[in-house]
Order: C-alpha cells, then structure tokens, then sequence
C-alpha cells in the first residue's frame, strides 16, 4: 500500500483559501472584483497616457508605464482563479494550470522588485546628475534596462517553476493559499527540496536583497543632493519628483517584510489565527497594491494629471465631432468638416 501511495501523481491540487469563512469569501469576492475593475482602469488610463503623451517620452514615465502593465499582468493571472475559488463550489486546479499560474504570479513579482530598482537609478541620475542625466538615460540605455528586468524575472520563474513541477507529488494537494504560490506548492512534495530552498535563498538575496540596498544606497545620495539645494521650493519640487516612486517601494517591500519576516506562531490557535492574517496580508500584497500604484503616481504628479486632461479633451473633441456637435464641456474647439 505504501509503494502504491508513493507512485500515484497528483493531477490537481485543492485550493484551501478561506474556506473556513464562506460568509468572508462572498463578501471578498465583490471587494476583489471591484478592485481589480479599478487596476485595469486605472493602469490602463496610465499606459495609455504614456504612450500617447509626447511630453511623457521619458524614462521616468517609460519605466512607469511598464509597471503598469506589469500590475495588470500579475493581477490577472491570479484574480480570475481566486473570483473562481470564492464564488463557485469547485476548488481545485489542474497541475499544469498550477504551474502556468505559479510561472506567472512569481515572473511579475521577480520583475518588479528589478523595474523599482531600475526607477530609482533613474530618479539617482536625475537628482545627482541632471546635466548628464540625458546622455546616461538616453533610450538605447532604458529600454534595454526594461527588457532586462522582465527577461531576468522570467528567467527566474522558469528556473523554479521547472524545479518544482519536476517534484513527486504523491500525497496531500490541498494547497494552504488563494493561490499556487510556490512556498505552498513546495510543501506538498513527497521528497527533498533542498534544492529548491537554496535556489529560492539565492533569488531571494538578487532579487530582494540586492534591489532593496541599491535602492537604499540610491535614496542616501539622492537625500543628501536635495539637502544641499539651496531654496526651499528647490528641494520641495525635488523630492515631490521621488515621492511616488518611493512610496510604491516602503508599499511593496513593507507588504513582503510582513509576510514573511515576522516570526510564526507556536500556538495552535495562535498559528490559526496567524494564517489568516497572512492570507489577508497576501491578499494586499496581491490585489490592493496594484490598485494604489497608479492613483499615488498621478495624485502627486503634474504631468500624468495633464496628460490624463489631454487624453480625457481629445476622446471628448473626437466625440463632439463623430456626433456632429460644436461645442464639449472638456474642450473649447468646434469640429471641422
């Protein structure tokens, strides 16, 4: 009976997620929905502003526009499967959708953490260097930083993805998350991971630990040229241009501190109530994160709240016009036939 136990694969896991709260799961399930309708809306709002927006052709404003897409991706692989989870009686998804989910979900979160690294170099060479920030920062060198940072996070996933779906898994496949989240899919294998402990330690220190200080080193000189401008509304305007970019970073890394850097329970009830809250935490991490990125970049930034003016004037011009009409609320042009 044991060999018998040790040869039979899974083929599908269960996801646990809030099961032990129904009540908590429909509600949830409307607040996610909401949320996630409000991060295509608003991400998308600032894709699109970026790329149409002469004026916001920047490196700054490129980098942006990637994180964006890149919230709009990460949240997508794993929003439809937790709405699916919650509203709906089955639980369970087939191993390789696990997979494909679990490539997904730790590629954008690989590429992030290198993109916020790239965006404060960015913001070092403004403040530190302004007068050669545009040779240092000319478009040969940010798109190729870009590419870099989701071609790294994808090199990275697939490494650990492939790790893991090579593991036997022939006992338990109920999976403790919303998710496949790779830690939890870990768990659940019948043989030693060892390996994929030391490789997970490894990304984590070049993919946390290294991004993390170089955005800390980055800030110190960037904190220390704006102290020495000279008028106060020098340095307000120049700190205003970080703010965003820095917020997002305590946002992302705070939530990732969080998660897994306080110390667990030993408690058995203490360790229930403690798993809960790191699934909630995980689920910030995951959906209400990528909602705030793109209203703290345009309620601090003069240029994305002009352009998103411009893009909302040009829509409502094209409009007055395909309706035949010469006047608009947005705009003061008549139309020309």
């Amino acid at each position: 009976m044991e060999s018998a136990n040790q040869t039979a694969s899974v083929t599908e896991f269960i996801l646990l997620g809030l099961s032990a709260h129904p009540k908590l799961e429909k509600t949830l399930s409307v607040l996610i929905l909401l949320t996630y309708l409000v991060i295509l809306l608003g991400n998308g709002v600032l894709i699109l502003v970026t790329v149409l927006d002469s004026h916001l052709h920047t490196p700054m404003y490129f980098f942006l526009g990637n994180l964006s897409f890149l919230d709009i991706c990460y949240t997508t692989s794993s929003v439809p499967l937790i709405l699916d989870s919650f509203l709906t009686p089955r639980k369970t998804i087939s191993f390789s959708a696990c997979a494909v989910q679990m490539f997904l979900s730790f590629a954008m979160g690989a590429t992030e953490c290198v993109l916020l690294g790239t965006m404060a170099f960015d913001r070092y060479v403004a403040i530190c260097n302004p007068l050669r920030y545009p040779v240092v920062m000319s478009r040969a060198v940010y798109v190729p930083m870009a590419a870099g940072s989701w071609t790294l996070g994808g090199v990275a996933s697939l490494v650990h993805t492939s790790l893991t779906v090579q593991l036997p898994f022939c006992g338990a496949n109920v999976i403790n998350h919303f998710t496949c989240e790779i830690l939890a899919v870990l768990k659940l294998a019948c043989a030693d991971i060892s390996i994929n402990v030391i490789s997970m330690g490894v990304t984590n220190v070049i993919f946390l630990g290294i991004p993390v200080l170089f955005i800390f080193v980055s800030y110190i000189f960037i904190l220390t040229t704006i102290l020495r401008i000279p008028s106060a509304e020098g340095r307000k305007k120049a700190f205003s241009t970080c703010f965003a970019h820095l917020t997002v970073v305590v946002i992302f890394y705070g939530t990732i501190l969080f998660m897994y850097g306080k110390p667990k329970s030993k408690d058995p009830l203490g360790a229930d109530k403690q798993d809960f809250a790191d699934k909630l935490t995980s689920l910030f991490y995951g959906v209400v994160t990528p909602m705030l990125n793109p209203i703290i970049y345009s309620l601090r930034n003069k240029d994305v709240k002009a352009g998103v003016k411009n893009l909302v004037s040009q829509k409502c011009f094209t409009w007055c016009c395909l309706e035949d009409r010469c006047s608009c609320s947005s705009v003061s042009l008549g139309c020309f036939h």
